[in-house]
């Protein structure tokens, strides 16, 4: 039988077959002797086939969404697969999201040919200082070329816009823990009924309330539907480490410096120190922001160190 992967525990795999019926599944050990050095080789999105309670293939997956595990023992982890798009859940606030984490999810996703909307959330908690921010947020990441949404999920400020964009996706929800994620999904689909924590205000970090990915149906807004909307819930994650991106190719996935990297004097320039480098001179010309070129550094570094290595 065939069917797609819609939720994992860890150990367990529920599969939503064709025929429509779901069915708990458990990965055959062999997977983990085919060069797969992730710590989960099935993911959420994957189309497998199955049989008395095992997934026993993987179909060939069109994309997916790479993160440095947690685990060391393991080099990776694939947050989903198969997906439409990505929405990363941003706040300036309760607690704030890096622009380096900001930069690292969409150098990823651009890796990985995975569009990407940012949604900003809980603008309602924002003061006058704060919201002027968020406006220089959405205007340097407009000016990049990815649209932004300004949403308070609490209050439903801004959801009907970002419902519209899921109509017909399957759009993976991702971010840093206390995000507003639960918040977001308990809105769009009040079934769902996910739990949510408050943020530690000594750390200004997350909870993570969501243990498990999942892929969560959208009620249907038309008779007309051709094609299901879902959303993938995640684990909320703190860090975002990018695999199987050779350093030539890093200039590729930050829209903005690509751009630029064409009028550098030397082809094989990394724009750290070069003579004649248009995007350092683009950076200091303010045509750059300085925020995404030290983003792209710090990316350079994490492949100097060796921190990553190769996902397969």
């Amino acid at each position: 039988m065939r069917g797609l992967v819609i939720k994992n525990t860890g150990f367990w795999y529920t599969v939503l077959a064709d025929d429509g019926a779901a069915y708990d599944c458990k990965v055959k050990g062999n997977f983990r002797l085919k060069g797969i050095r992730s710590t989960n080789p099935v993911a959420v999105g994957d189309r497998v086939v199955f049989a008395d309670g095992w997934i026993t293939e993987i179909e060939d997956r069109r994309n997916y969404i790479i993160r440095k595990s947690t685990n060391l023992s393991k080099q990776s982890h694939i947050i989903a697969a198969n997906v439409d798009q990505a929405m990363l859940i941003v706040t300036v606030k309760s607690p704030e999201t890096s622009t380096t984490f900001i930069d690292r999810f969409l150098a990823s996703a651009e890796a990985y040919r995975v569009p990407v909307i940012l949604v900003f959330n809980k603008v309602d908690i924002l003061d006058a200082d704060e919201r002027h921010y968020l406006d220089m947020l959405c205007t340097l990441y407009d000016t990049v070329g990815y649209e932004s949404i300004v949403v308070s999920a609490k209050h439903g400020d801004g959801m009907d816009g970002l419902l519209e964009r899921l109509h017909g996706k399957i759009t993976l929800l991702s971010g840093n823990s206390g995000v507003g994620k639960s918040t977001i999904i308990n809105a769009l689909v009040p079934d769902a009924n996910l739990r949510t924590a408050e943020v530690s205000d000594a750390h200004d970090q997350g909870i993570h309330t969501t243990t498990f990915s999942e892929m969560i149906p959208l009620p249907c807004t038309s008779c007309d539907d051709t094609a299901q909307s879902w959303i993938i819930d995640t684990p909320g994650i703190r860090g975002f480490g990018t695999f199987d991106i050779e350093r030539n190719e890093l200039t590729s996935y930050f829209k903005d410096i690509f751009r630029f990297s064409a009028d550098c004097r030397f082809s094989d320039c990394t724009h750290t120190h070069e003579p004649g480098c248009a995007v350092i001179k683009a950076v200091e010309e303010h045509y750059i922001a300085a925020s995404r070129y030290q983003s792209y550094l710090s990316m350079l570094e994490d492949k100097d160190d060796g921190k990553y290595r190769a996902a397969y």
